[in-house]
C-alpha cells in the first residue's frame, strides 16, 4: 500500500530497513557487457530441461481457498480473503528441502509465485503488500529458495502477476467492481505502471532469475503494460533471461494451461503448466489427485511433441508440502532418473501414425525412444521407418530386445512393419522406454502406397 511519509525520521527508518533487507539477500552481479546472445543460445537450457516444478505459495493457503480468484469472483469478500494475512506463518518453511525434492523429482527448473494477483509479495517490496511486513512470517521467502535451487543446480523461475487487485492505483478490483477507467485517468494508470515496474526491477536486481513467468496480461494491452520496455529492462539486466508468453506478446514461449494439447502449439518453444489435482494452491478439500502414472504419461506425451511440463505443487501456509505430493514427486523422480537419456536434451518424436504412443528422438536424431503405456498385448509395432535398426534395448535396464521386420517385399520401397518383442520381466511399473539405435538420422516413409503394377 502507498503511504505518505510524514517525517524525515520515518523516511530514514524506511531507508535503513530497505538497506538491511538488501544486505540480507545476496544480489547476483550483472553479466559483463558482451554481444547479445541469439534466441537459440538463450533458449537452449529451457529446450533441454523438459520438466519443471511450479509452486503456488501464498496467503490463500491459510484457508485453503482459490488464490486471488476467490475474492475476485465473489466467493468470499476481499476483507475475508485478506484476513488470511494474519495466519500466514511459514513456520515450517525449509527452502533447501523444497529444492532437494525438486531436484529428486528430476525437474531441471522451478517457478515460485513471487506475487500473485492478490498483490501479496513473498519478498520485502518497497510498496504494496508483502509477507515480510504484513504477515507473521516476517521474512523473505524468495531469496532463500533461489539460493537453494542454485546450490542444487536447478534453474530459477519467478512468477509475477502484472495485475494487482489490491493496489489502490490498479483499475481492476473484482468481477463486478473497478476503481477507475485507465484510459480516462492515464496519470493514475501511469502511477501503477511505475509501481509494478519498480517491483520487477527490484525482483531482477535481488534474485536475477533465469526465467520470468508473467501472468495477468489479459486485462490491458501491450502498450498499456509497456511490455516491450519491460522485456528490454529485464534482458538488459540478464541477457540470458527467458520470458514466458504472458507478457502481452513479448515472451519467448507459449504456455498452454491444464489441458494436454492434441497437436503441438505452433510456437517453437512451449510449456504445459498443470496442477497435480484441480487446484494451484493448497486446498485440503481437493482430493482429485492425478497418479504418478498419469503424470508420467502426461510428461511423455508433452515431451513427445517437443514441449516442457511445468507441474504444480501447493504448500500449506506453514511451508510444508503435502505428503501425497511429495510421494508423487519422488516416484516421478525414480522414473526420470532411470530414463534420463530419453527425456533431457531430446527432441519431438515421430508422429503417432508411425507409432501408437509417445516418442522422442536424441538430439542428433539417430536414437528413437518409444514410451510404452501399460503392458503391451503382443510385440510393439513401428510403421514406416525407413532406417535400419542396429540395436534395440530397454532404457535403464540394458536388456537387448529381439526385432522382426515383416511385410516388406524386396521390390518395394515401402518399409515393412517393425515388431519388437518386450518380455514382461523388463517392464517398468509406470512407463517402459525402448531405445532404437538407427543407422542414421530418422527417416520416415511418406509416399503413397501404389498398386503392384506401378512399383
Amino acid at each position: 500500500m502507498r503511504r505518505k511519509l510524514h517525517s524525515l525520521g520515518l523516511l530514514l527508518a524506511c531507508a535503513c530497513a530497505s538497506l538491511a533487507t538488501y544486505a540480507a539477500t545476496p544480489v547476483v552481479a550483472a553479466a559483463p557487457s558482451q554481444a547479445a546472445p541469439t534466441e537459440a543460445q538463450r533458449m537452449q537450457w529451457f529446450a533441454d530441461a523438459k520438466f519443471g516444478i511450479f509452486i503456488h505459495y501464498g496467503i490463500y493457503a491459510v484457508d485453503g481457498i482459490d488464490e486471488s480468484w476467490s475474492f475476485f469472483d465473489g466467493y468470499v469478500s476481499y476483507d475475508h480473503y485478506m484476513q488470511q494475512l494474519k495466519g500466514f506463518t511459514a513456520a515450517d518453511y525449509h527452502p533447501q528441502a523444497w529444492a532437494d525434492l525438486i531436484r529428486e523429482s528430476g525437474a531441471r527448473y522451478a517457478v515460485l509465485t513471487a506475487k500473485h494477483h492478490d498483490g501479496v509479495a513473498l519478498w520485502n517490496t518497497a510498496q504494496g503488500l508483502n509477507v515480510v511486513k504484513d504477515t507473521p512470517a516476517k521474512r523473505d521467502l524468495v531469496g532463500p529458495f533461489v539460493q537453494a535451487l542454485r546450490k542444487d543446480g536447478v534453474k530459477v523461475g519467478l512468477y509475477f502477476s502484472l495485475i494487482d487487485w489490491s493496489y489502490p492505483d490498479y483499475p481492476g478490483f473484482t468481477k463486478t467492481e473497478s476503481r477507475y477507467d485507465a484510459k480516462a485517468d492515464p496519470a493514475r494508470w501511469n502511477r501503477f505502471v511505475k509501481y509494478y515496474q519498480g517491483q520487477l526491477k527490484d525482483l531482477s536486481q535481488r534474485y536475477n532469475p533465469d526465467l520470468y513467468w508473467f501472468d495477468g496480461d489479459w486485462e490491458h494491452s501491450a502498450e498499456e503494460w509497456q511490455a516491450k520496455r519491460v522485456r528490454e529492462m529485464l534482458l538488459a539486466r540478464n541477457p540470458m533471461a527467458i520470458v514466458n508468453s504472458r507478457l502481452a506478446g513479448y515472451g519467448d514461449y507459449a504456455t498452454p494451461e491444464q489441458g494436454v494439447p492434441v497437436t503441438p502449439p505452433p510456437q517453437k518453444y512451449w510449456e504445459l503448466c498443470m496442477t497435480m489435482n484441480n487446484s494451484w494452491g493448497w486446498q485440503p478439500n481437493d482430493t482429485h489427485f492425478k497418479s504418478a502414472n498419469q503424470l508420467i504419461r502426461i510428461l511423455t506425451d508433452t515431451i513427445g511433441m517437443g514441449g516442457n511440463l511445468l507441474l504444480d505443487i501447493g504448500p500449506r501456509a506453514d511451508g510444508t508440502i503435502p505428503q501425497q505430493e511429495v510421494d508423487t514427486l519422488k516416484e516421478i523422480g525414480r522414473w526420470t532418473h532411470k530414463h534420463a537419456e530419453a527425456i533431457y536434451g531430446s527432441q519431438a518424436g515421430i508422429p503417432k501414425d508411425y507409432y501408437a504412443g509417445s516418442s522422442t528422438l536424441s538430439k542428433d536424431g539417430t536414437t528413437l525412444y518409444l514410451f510404452l503405456d501399460g503392458r503391451p498385448n503382443g510385440p510393439v509395432l513401428v510403421k514406416g521407418l525407413v532406417n535400419r535398426v542396429l540395436h534395440t534395448r530397454v532404457v535403464g535396464n540394458g536388456t537387448t530386445l529381439d526385432t522382426q521386420v515383416v511385410g516388406k517385399p524386396y521390390w518395394s520401397q515401402v518399409p515393412g512393419l517393425l515388431y519388437i518383442t518386450v518380455p514382461p520381466a523388463v517392464l517398468d511399473p509406470e512407463v517402459t522406454v525402448l531405445a532404437l539405435t538407427l543407422d542414421g538420422p530418422v527417416k520416415l516413409f511418406h509416399d503413397e502406397v501404389k498398386p503392384i503394377e506401378s512399383n
